[in-house]
């Protein structure tokens, strides 16, 4: 008995490896969008991505600062230079997420300031 080919869930136009450069992108709804391997150089506040692939996707020097991230696969992913200003990160896996070189003021962790806990780990 044969299996049946898996429908691709990606039916709109497939954006794959897209550069997006110097782009205004204020207020964007990505909805189900394959945006894997695309590189952002972008204003994305206020953006909305929800069911989308950005697996290997690159943002770098972007505003991401109010963006909404509903079921979004990240794997691969690199930003750098964001603004990421009032970011909320629930129901995620982070295994292998690295973070350097950021300002971490007010950020928590269940509810526990990064900074509190970066002290304590000192003591």
């Amino acid at each position: 008995m044969s299996e049946k080919p898996k429908q691709n869930p990606f039916t709109g136009d497939q954006l794959q490896g897209t550069h997006y450069q110097k782009a205004d992108m204020t207020g964007a709804n990505f909805d189900g969008v394959n945006l894997s391997g695309a590189k952002f150089y972008a204003v994305l506040t206020d953006a909305k991505f929800t069911d989308t692939n950005l697996q290997g996707a690159d943002f770098d020097d972007v505003n991401l600062s109010n963006a909404r991230l509903n079921n979004i696969n990240f794997s691969g992913t690199q930003i750098t230079y964001a603004n990421l200003s009032n970011l909320k990160i629930s129901g995620v896996t982070l295994e292998n997420a690295e973070i350097s070189d950021a300002n971490l003021t007010g950020m928590r962790i269940n509810g526990v300031l990064v900074t509190d806990l970066f002290a304590a780990y000192d003591k």
